[in-house]
């Protein structure tokens, strides 16, 4: 996996756990930090989330052969 998709993932989750905590408690940690939903800082960081997002779509379409690639060679007794 290389560093670019790393950060994507990383970003993904942030993403993620934003959305979940709008979900069960109505409380958006982005918006909370960055100075609201339409401060431009918020917006930076929804937007770069989303293309994360869109870079992460590469993984769901990824074979499987390629992990297997990257993964530690299995030695074999």
């Amino acid at each position: 996996m290389s560093t670019i998709q790393r950060i994507a993932l990383a970003l993904t989750i942030i993403g993620a756990i934003n959305w979940g905590l709008i979900g069960f408690f109505g409380f958006d940690l982005v918006a909370a930090i960055f100075g609201g939903q339409n401060a431009a800082l918020s917006r930076i960081i929804y937007g770069l989330v989303g293309i994360a997002g869109l870079i992460n779509l590469g993984l769901l379409f990824r074979p499987s052969e390629a992990y297997e690639t990257e993964a530690e060679p299995r030695t074999t007794r």
